[in-house]
Parts: C-alpha cells; structure tokens; sequence
C-alpha cells in the first residue's frame, strides 16, 4: 500500500461503462457542519460518490452535516447530551421514548460517553427497515455493536476508522492531573474497548494515512490486510490562494479544539507566550469553540494572552479561506493526527505553514521545510522558533505556500478519495458474493 495518490490514475468501475452505479447508506454519529473531519468527510465523500453517478443517503446524529442537495439526510437524533451550548444536559422524561435513549442516559450518568454505541443500534434499526434500498453501508467511525447486526440483515458493511480513538484515550490519560481526573477519563472513553470488538470483525477498513494503520493494527488488533490507506482529500477549488488579501505580518491561525489534549493548543498558546515575552506582538485566531468552564480559557487568562488570543466558530469555508489568507503563519501544533484536514486545506490556500511531527503529520506536509516547517510535538520553545522563523522571513513563507498548493494539486482530491472508496465498496461486494441491482 502507497500513501501518494497518482494524479493520473485511471479512472474506477465507477466511472467505467461496466461499472453500474451503487446505493450507499453512509454513518456518521455526528456530522459538525463547518469543522472537525467526521462532518467535512461525510460532506465532502457523499458530494464526490454523487459526482461519479452514484446513489449516497447519509445517516446521521446530531449536529447533523450540511450536505450537498443531491444527497438526502435521514436524522437519526440522539438524546444531544453533549451539545455545544448545553453539554451534560439531562433530558426530560418524555424524550427517552426507545431502547437506545435509554441506554445513552443510562451510559451517561455512569460516565461512559455513549453516542457510538446508541446511534449504531437506531442506524441498524432503520437499516434492517430498509435493507432493500441499499447495496453496502459505510460506517464513519461509530464502531458500535449496532453495526454486527447489519451484516445479518443482509448488507455488507465497511468502515472508516480515521484514527483509533484509543489513541485520544493515552493522551488524555497522560495529562490528568488528579486521580479522580484520571479515573473520570478512564469511564468516559470505556466505548473504545466496544470500538475494538467491533472493528476486530470487520471484514474491511478505510483509513487515511499509513500512520494510522499502524496505530489501528496496534491498538484494535485489525489484521494488516483488512485495512486499505485512502487518503482524505480538498476542494482545490475553494481552499485557495488569494492573492488580493494582504497577510498580516504578526496574525497566527490555527484550527485546534481548546478542549481535546491530542489538539497541542496548549503547547501553542505557551510558543505565543514566548513570541511576546521576546517583543513580538502576535495574536492567535483559534477556529473552534471552548467549552464555557474550559481550563485553557483560565490558563490564557494566566498568561496574560486574552488581548492576543481569540476565538471563532461556525464559519464558512470562504470564511476560513479568508483567514489563512490575512494570516502570517498558519499552525497545526497536533500531539497526533490521524491525518490532518486543517493542514492540507492550509496548505491549500498557500498559507505558511508550521506543524509538528505528531502521527501522519509528516506523510501529509512531507519532507520538513519542504512545504512545513516540522517541530516534535509538545515542544513549546521549538514551536516558536518555527514561527519566529517565517515571520522575519517572509520570502520562506512564500516558499512554503508556493509548495504546499503544489502538494496539494499533485496528490489530493475529494475525487481521487471516493475512486478509491468505490474500489474498496467493490471488493467488498464482491467478497460479500452481494451483486449491485
């Protein structure tokens, strides 16, 4: 298996006379519409399935993607426990009407963050209803025990596993700082062993880099030849430079959640202490939304960075692209990433780009300093050196972008992702002896 995709690589039975288009049911437990690589990938892969003249219909819980009109949602809403505006709500008596609602309050007061497992038993409830409308169901990283009852019903199943979640797990674990912070941690990501079982008896796996099948043979235990590399892709076409938009010279942006250890945020915000400890004034747009009681908000309070630091969220791509655009160095300052969306889309726009070297990190940018400036992951004094480096030079900035919008062009597209998706959807039909109709 290769990482690099080829440019110029045939086309798939998809596109081919031979090849009669596919009915797809496509999972996703939640589908953040703008941010975070479950909702731009379910997204972005419907929309490019549909291109190739196949049939997509995505499931989903709550927040729910925003899809491209040609493929339809099924909302398939959960208890929306964790929302972004209430997280930890308790629901009302009247909303806990199935078998799975109450599984997930029963889950939740123990802990256990159940959405995987209760949005797999109402997506397999609605497939077995549906059985006939489909030929294979994709499941995007749920990896509940729903899913082993879609196979008896008749369906082939395959699924994403973009990284394995066990991975956030160590992470988090590694930063607690109490025992009952550890011991908290430890119940909430109990749904990983699950997420083991389940994908242990897949017959195949998509994931998006090299690294992360590493990460998933060791952790899940998926045989080696279970799992098939396709890299996630960008809209080139969206995600792109604009020239007319003057960079401010001391502006950073970063796509990073203030709440998610694995993200580096921390590590970040210590880098731009140090800028400004040295007389650099820098700010840092941070897209994404903390948590009202999150403790990186106490920690810039800390170090005095809440005039240099701001956040924002719910934006559009054009949005986004307007910010990589007026922003000095784009970072990508990850402990781990299973691929890396914000950094292709970065270097998509032409932004100069600084990352670490944490998981797939390096497959995604390549060689250090060739389209990023590279760092080891956790290193706040080697971060800001990084920065400090494109911002007094702005030619290796240029550099940089120039490179990364070459990278990007020669090997990765929405389209290039779901050819090689179909391959995959294909072998699995024809392993399943299930014929497309």
């Amino acid at each position: 298996m290769t990482f690099a995709l080829d440019a110029n690589a045939p086309a798939t039975a998809g596109d081919r006379p031979d090849g009669d288009p596919l009915r797809i049911a496509l999972l996703t437990y939640r589908g953040k519409p703008h941010c975070g690589g479950q909702g731009v990938y379910v997204r972005q892969l419907s929309r490019a399935l549909v291109d190739l003249g196949h049939h997509v219909e995505v499931f989903a819980g709550q927040p729910y993607p925003e899809l491209d009109p040609r493929v339809p949602l099924w909302p398939l809403p959960s208890l929306d426990i964790f929302n972004e505006h209430f997280p930890g709500r308790r629901p009302a008596f009247w909303e806990i009407k199935t078998p799975a609602d109450r599984l997930e309050v029963w889950c939740t007061r123990f802990g256990v963050f159940a959405e995987p497992l209760a949005f797999s038993l109402r997506a397999c409830q609605e497939l077995r209803r549906r059985r006939d409308d489909f030929d294979l169901v994709h499941d995007n990283q749920s990896l509940g025990y729903g899913l082993w009852g879609i196979p008896r019903a008749g369906l082939p199943l395959i699924a994403t596993i973009h990284h394995p979640i066990t991975v956030d797990r160590r992470l988090e674990m590694a930063q607690a700082k109490t025992r009952q912070e550890r011991f908290g941690k430890k119940r909430w990501y109990a749904f990983t062993r699950m997420q083991t079982r389940v994908a242990r008896r897949l017959p195949r796996v998509l994931t998006v880099s090299e690294s992360s099948m590493t990460d998933i043979v060791r952790d899940h235990r998926v045989p080696p030849e279970r799992i098939n590399v396709v890299p996630v892709g960008v809209d080139p076409e969206v995600f792109r430079p604009l020239p007319d938009v003057l960079r401010e010279d001391a502006r950073l942006v970063t796509t990073a959640s203030a709440d998610v250890a694995m993200k580096g945020l921390a590590y970040l915000l210590e880098a731009v202490s140090l800028l400004r400890e040295s007389g650099r004034k820098v700010t840092l747009t941070v897209i994404g939304r903390p948590r009202p009681d999150s403790a990186t908000l106490a920690t810039i309070d800390q170090m005095g960075l809440s005039d240099a630091v701001r956040f924002v969220s719910d934006l559009t791509e054009a949005e986004i692209v307007h910010l990589y655009a007026e922003s000095a160095v784009a970072v990508v300052p990850s402990l781990y990433e299973g691929f890396s969306l914000p950094a292709i889309e970065a270097m998509s726009c032409a932004a100069p780009l600084v990352t670490t070297t944490g998981g797939a990190l390096p497959e995604v940018v390549g060689p250090a300093g060739e389209a990023a400036l590279q760092v080891p992951p956790g290193d706040s004094s080697a971060l800001a050196d990084a920065l400090c480096r494109i911002l007094e030079d702005p030619q290796l900035g240029r550099r940089l972008g120039d490179e990364g919008r070459r990278r990007v062009l020669d090997r990765w597209s929405w389209r290039h992702t779901a050819e090689r998706t179909v391959e995959q959807y294909r072998l699995l039909l024809a392993g399943s002896g299930r014929r497309s109709r």
